[in-house]
C-alpha cells in the first residue's frame, strides 16, 4: 500500500499513537493493515476507518483496557501465517 500523506489522516494516526503509547509509524501500520482488509478507495473512507479505530482505542482505555492489552491483540499472527506478524 502506498503511503498516505493527508494531514488529517496523519493527525488521527498521531492520536492513535498517543493513546496506545506507540510510535506514529506503528500506528500508521496498524491502520494500513485495517485498510487492506476492506475496499477503501477514497481518503474520506480511510479517515473514517482511522477515526473508528481511534474511538475504539479511546473507549478501551476508558474501560480499563490499556494500550498493552490492545497492543498484545495486534501481535497475533495474520490469518494463521506464523511468519508474518501484524506488528513487530
Amino acid at each position: 500500500m502506498y503511503p498516505i500523506n493527508d494531514k488529517e489522516y496523519l493527525k488521527i494516526c498521531a492520536e492513535i499513537a498517543s493513546v496506545m503509547s506507540i510510535s506514529l509509524a506503528s500506528a500508521k501500520k496498524i491502520v494500513e493493515i485495517k485498510l487492506s482488509k476492506g475496499p477503501s478507495t477514497t481518503i474520506e473512507e480511510k479517515r473514517k476507518i482511522a477515526k473508528e479505530y481511534l474511538e475504539y482505542c479511546q473507549k478501551e482505555n476508558k474501560n480499563g483496557r490499556g494500550s498493552v492489552q490492545i497492543f498484545d491483540e495486534l501481535m497475533e499472527t495474520l490469518e494463521g501465517n506464523d511468519d508474518f506478524l501484524i506488528e513487530d
